[in-house]
This record gives structure tokens, sequence and C-alpha cells, in this order.
């Protein structure tokens, strides 16, 4: 059964795609991860796209929907793999098997592994959580899937889904919208109505806080998981640490185990709802177990949720540029010399870039403390200080981008 999403139109997500087609048609599963509504669904129709212009015919791509109610008697491995089996045999070549929201499927692992020993066929999963890839998985699928985390819309793919819908583009007008709401893709189908964009931001909140971290960890005080979430949104982009959480409650008279702590932010973050960020040494590279700093995936979410109303504008604009990095396939950390500390140290193929972000470079004190921080960087690795100012402050090799303009570029370094 081929449960296809209807869509006017697809924006390509040429980045994701370009990282995805060496591993078509190979022995190796798909998985696409990611938090709730950022596009994995709408990412199997382009795979499937571009196996039908290949010569693929439609009867050999099968594909399910475990969130649809139609599907929910095929929500265990076995009876899963009889539907599979029936639809399979009488077909000739290969196959192509889509599942999404695979994590509804009780013991589904066997399933998938099941099927790539008994058919010719190439696997394709999605799931919202981060558990999909630990436990049953690694035993059964063991160096046979890569994973591919899908985020949501970057400024650049803001822009081109502005552009199907709008010919006329203001780019600094349309970086206020993606302030304010942010990349989740249908957003783009709400034409900049800040209302209706908090309305489906805070039920995509909702629903993502219930479904994958308060239901599928068995949270029983859901309020104090709201309250632990809230102090991470509040906190964005500063370091903290569990210790400083729990002092936080113990002033609100609450006795809070750094345990607890711990296990409802890990639940954050495999709900892919936040990303930890850990810190590095400069001098040694050596990573720093302590005090991290965490990032929300959207800062529409953020703003939806926690009501920050620019309130915080050096960390929204922090925020962006850590999940464009990420979005890049950049391993990113946050850089400590002394007492000192640089944003964003990313690498990716042996190469590093150092990243300094500021709202404005609005005196000569800022200038100086975005700028003078690379004095404790010894390498000639490219170094950015990004703002938003309108004109370029480069200096002593080190390079000043506006952030609009950084965000759209198409390579950095």
């Amino acid at each position: 059964m081929n449960n296809r999403i209807k869509h006017k139109t697809y924006i390509p997500r040429e980045r994701y795609i370009e990282k995805i087609r060496p591993f078509i048609d190979k022995d190796i599963i798909k998985v696409f991860t990611g938090i709730r509504r950022s596009g994995k669904s709408v990412m199997l129709e382009l795979i499937k796209d571009e196996l039908l212009e290949s010569g693929v015919k439609s009867k050999n791509i099968i594909s399910f929907n475990f969130e649809l109610i139609s599907n929910s008697r095929l929500r265990t491995a076995e009876v899963l793999h009889e539907e599979l089996s029936q639809l399979i045999k009488p077909l000739k070549n290969k196959v192509y098997l889509f599942f999404d929201e695979i994590q509804e499927v009780e013991n589904w692992e066997k399933c998938i592994n099941s099927c790539r020993l008994e058919f010719e066929c190439d696997i394709y999963i999605t799931g919202s959580n981060a558990k999909l890839l630990s436990g049953e998985l690694a035993t059964y699928l063991a160096g046979r899937y890569v994973e591919f985390v899908i985020y949501p819309f970057s400024f650049e793919e803001c822009i081109k889904a502005k552009k199907i819908n709008n010919s006329e583009i203001v780019i600094a007008k349309e970086f206020q919208s993606y302030l304010k709401t942010g990349g989740m893709p249908f957003l783009t189908n709400l034409q900049n109505n800040s209302e209706s964009s908090n309305v489906y931001l805070q039920d995509l909140y909702n629903s993502v806080i219930l479904k994958d971290v308060i239901k599928r960890n068995n949270i029983r005080d859901v309020d104090l998981m709201e309250r632990v979430v809230n102090y991470v949104f509040s906190n964005i982009g500063h370091t903290f640490s569990s210790t400083s959480i729990s002092k936080y409650f113990k002033s609100e008279n609450r006795n809070v185990s750094h345990d607890t702590i711990l296990n409802y932010i890990k639940a954050c973050s495999d709900a892919f709802l936040l990303y930890k960020i850990n810190r590095e040494e400069i001098s040694t590279k050596k990573i720093l177990s302590v005090n991290e700093k965490y990032y929300i995936v959207d800062q529409g979410i953020l703003n939806a949720v926690y009501d920050q109303n620019f309130k915080n504008i050096d960390q929204i604009l922090e925020n962006i540029v850590c999940l464009e990095l990420l979005r890049r396939s950049y391993k990113v950390s946050v850089g400590k010399a002394g007492t000192k500390e640089i944003d964003f140290i990313a690498e990716k193929d042996g190469e590093r870039i150092y990243i300094q972000v500021a709202y404005l470079l609005a005196s000569q004190e800022v200038v100086d403390r975005e700028f003078g921080v690379y004095k404790y960087v010894k390498d000639n690795f490219p170094k950015y200080v990004l703002s938003l100012d309108e004109f370029n402050m480069s200096r002593n090799g080190i390079k000043h981008r506006n952030l609009r303009d950084f965000l759209l570029e198409e390579n950095w370094g």
C-alpha cells in the first residue's frame, strides 16, 4: 500500500539529496531522523521522485506511514512482515521500501532486518527519536545503516520557499520573519501570519513534549519536566550544569536530583528538541565534560513557547548559527581559552572555522571583545565575526560578515 503524501510543490533540499544519492540502491538502510514535522516525510517523497525519474516502476515502491490510523493493524513486526511478504512476492525486480515513523511498530528492527535478508530491496525509514538508533537496532543492523538528520528549513530554504509563492523578496524583511517564526516547513503555507505561526509552533512543541518526551520516557512529574525545559530555554547559549539547575529549584523549595534533571534534558535531546554542544579547550583540543551549552532545534519554537520577543537577540542569533553549522554537517563545539570563550569551533573533513556571533558591533568595546578573543587561537584556519552590521569591519585577517549574507553563502572557509 502506497501512502503517498500530496504536496503542491517540494522545496528540493538539495544539500540533503546530495548526501543521500551515493547510498541509493546500496545494501544499507537509510535512516532519517529529526524533530516532528521537520520534513522527513517529504524527504522520502523526494527520493521516490528520484527513483521514478530513474525508471523504477511505481508498483515497486512500497510505503507506509505508521501514524495513519489505516496502518494501525500493522504496528507489530510479525503483522508488518506478513503484509510485506504478500506485497513483494508477486513483484519482479528490486523493491523500494519506505517506512515513515517506524518507531510506532513494535519490534520493528526484527522486521526490517528480516526484509533486508529475505528480499531484494532498498530500505528507507524515518523516526522522531534518537533512541531509534540505539539498543536493538545496534544488535540487528550493526554496520548496515546510515543516518541523516533532517532539520527545519535553513534561512536559504525559507527564501527558496518564499520565491516559489512570491517573486518579490526583500532579504532583510525575510530575515526578520525567520528570526521570529523560524524554519518549520509548514509555516511557508501561512504567509508570514505571526498569530497562526505561533499557534502552529505551540501545537508542535506540545506534540513533541507529549509524544516523544513524556509518553516515550514514562515521565510522571510533568510539571517538573516542563520547568526544567523552561530553564534550559531561558538559558539557550549559556553554559550551565545540572548542579546550577538543582540549586535554582532548591531556591524555589523543590529538591530535584541531578540524575532527574539530566534524564529530562536527555529525553528532550533524544526527541531532537535540544542539541548539546560541548566545550573544547583551545590549546589542547580536549573536550570538556562540564558546563556544556544547549541550543534549540528552531528559534521559532523558542519564541512561540517562551515568548522571547527578541529580548535575548544575541542568543537567538547564536542559535541560528549553531543549527546552520549542524545542518551543514559540521562537528560543533564551544571554544574555551582561560576565562574567554569563542562561540563556535566548527570542524569538517579535517578543516575548521571559528565563529563569533554578535547582534551589532555598536561600540569599540564590543569590537575589541569579538575580535580580540582570537588572539588565543594560534592556527591559520578561517576566523569569522558575524553580526547584522551592514558594512565590512574585517581586520587583522579576521573576516567580518553580515550574518544574513553568511547564511546564504554556498561554502565557507
